[in-house]
């Protein structure tokens, strides 16, 4: 099932302007706000701008989670120039006044097989049996969630390579204040029961990804039509014939945006991304 379409437009009109990749408010409103709320605060996406959040996510987390995404979530991997990511970064650690954080690279060493049962008791109603995260898509979209934040998938392989250990540690000790995840040292857990929570996540590394990470590769789905309309006609009817069929418009860009050297992109050749949301928890 395809959760996010992304239609690619091949015109022989319009022009685009090409973004300064210093700009992290103009590039976090393009790629970043239609899921994470214009300053943060959450819609479809969990919100960035929480001080709880951003005590455990570190820039190279925020970088790698940008640039890599969620496989079969709604957040897709990214094309920017990592100048651009950068400067993506700057402007949501801009939220926060602390500084970021910084966790060492040293394996977290627990009992995975006790992590799992405890994973199952205290983590598994908001994060899924099996790591998926949680389900459905917002209040304010076609699908209910289950929680006010929907929780984030943990077997996942984008959330594996972007978080590390000890930063996954820090966030079940300290809880995120503002989200239904407390800490779990209130809820009695002792720090060697965190590792173990936390081994057994990491443990599905050595997994195999979970059907519903798998990025689908087909060309079946490509369809070809003539526009009788210049670009930025074309891309407006695409827009509201989307909008018109329970889509909703994610962003819009040159399909070599992030490719190329900022100001070199074919203008001719623009990408735009849409989402039914109904389909998201289908299988």
């Amino acid at each position: 099932m395809h959760r996010i379409i992304a239609l690619i437009l091949l015109v022989l009109a319009g022009s685009f302007q090409a973004q300064a990749a210093s700009d992290g408010a103009s590039l976090y409103a393009r790629n970043c706000a239609a899921c994470h709320g214009e300053n943060g605060g959450g819609g479809l996406g969990v919100p960035l701008s929480l001080p709880s959040f951003l005590a455990t996510a570190s820039n190279d987390y925020l970088h790698k989670t940008i640039r890599l995404g969620r496989p079969g979530r709604v957040m897709p991997t990214s094309a920017l120039p990592d100048a651009a990511i950068d400067a993506i970064v700057r402007h949501i650690r801009g939220w926060n006044k602390a500084p970021a954080p910084h966790f060492s690279a040293t394996p977290v060493k627990g009992n995975a097989a006790h992590g799992r049962a405890l994973y199952i008791v205290q983590c598994a109603a908001c994060h899924g049996a099996g790591g998926e995260g949680g389900k459905g898509t917002g209040v304010t979209f076609s699908r209910p969630r289950d929680f006010p934040i929907m929780a984030p998938a943990l077997n996942n392989p984008g959330f594996l390579a972007a978080a590390s250990d000890r930063m996954i540690k820090k966030a079940l000790m300290n809880g995120r204040e503002g989200t239904p995840m407390t800490s779990f040292l209130k809820k009695g857990l002792k720090e060697r029961d965190i590792d173990d929570i936390v081994s057994f996540i990491r443990g599905y590394e050595k997994t195999s990804i979970p059907r519903q990470a798998v990025v689908l590769e087909t060309e079946q789905a490509v369809l070809t039509v003539d526009s009788p309309y210049d670009l930025k006609a074309t891309i407006e009817n695409v827009k509201q014939a989307a909008s018109s069929n329970n889509f909703i418009f994610i962003r819009e860009q040159p399909l070599s945006h992030g490719l190329v050297p900022a100001g070199h992109e074919d203008p001719r050749q623009h990408i735009i991304y849409f989402c039914n949301f109904s389909m998201l928890t289908r299988r």
